[in-house]
């Protein structure tokens, strides 16, 4: 086989792959872990059983790659808008996290209670977007995601009652639309960034955004 020959079939090869994924997805969002077999899932994805072990070698590792998929997503979502001021980035950045919550309820569940028990790989995929999520917000907050340790911390804080908040809102969210936990959570990492710039008078808080006010409509906070 050449090289383009190579290169074509590692192309299908990571197709066939994200197409998987992209059915255990779906599959998962609908039930729960121990209730689907492999042979259900290669019944539901149209494929033979051994190909599923081929690029996953176990259900484990098929519902880990799902997961880091929904991981991706997520910080690539919350990461969005650079191209807005940092206090509509801010706010971009929540509205992203709530909406992937909304809409992929299994895999955020799996990634914030930390999967079937307690996985330890699920748990360092959710620091992993922990991680990423912090950086995301510093970076929308200050220009730069290299902040000092209280600064981080507090913005730890944050997202733990970000997360903890998110999963009460969905079970709540017929009755409550997301721009309500949206501009809550928004509210509070207001209150937030300015406590770190009291710790921290290096990191000063992004500049009220005079023309949005998340309740009234009047663009004149964070």
């Amino acid at each position: 086989m050449n090289s383009s020959q190579q290169r074509g079939s590692s192309i299908r090869s990571q197709a066939r792959r994200s197409e998987l994924i992209a059915t255990g997805r779906k599959l998962f969002a609908d039930t729960s872990y121990d209730a689907l077999s492999m042979d259900d899932i290669a019944h539901h994805a149209g494929v033979a059983k051994g190909l599923i072990y081929y690029y996953f070698k176990s259900k484990r590792g098929y519902y880990l790659a799902i997961v880091e998929d929904s991981v991706a997503e997520l910080v690539t979502l919350a990461a969005g808008g650079a191209e807005l001021p940092r206090a509509l980035r801010v706010r971009g950045t929540v509205d992203a996290y709530l909406r992937f919550a909304q809409h992929n309820e299994a895999a955020y569940r799996t990634i914030i209670t930390g999967g079937v028990g307690f996985d330890t790989q699920v748990q360092e995929i959710r620091d992993a977007v922990r991680t990423g999520l912090v950086s995301t917000v510093a970076e929308g907050a200050y220009g730069h995601h290299d902040i000092p340790p209280i600064a981080r911390l507090a913005l730890l804080g944050w997202l733990s009652s970000v997360e903890w908040l998110t999963l009460e809102w969905l079970e709540y969210r017929e009755e409550l639309q997301r721009e309500i936990p949206r501009d809550l959570l928004v509210r509070m990492l207001r209150h937030t960034l300015d406590t770190i710039e009291e710790f921290v008078p290096e990191c000063p808080a992004p500049p009220p955004d005079p023309d949005w006010h998340p309740f009234t409509g009047r663009r004149d906070t964070l």
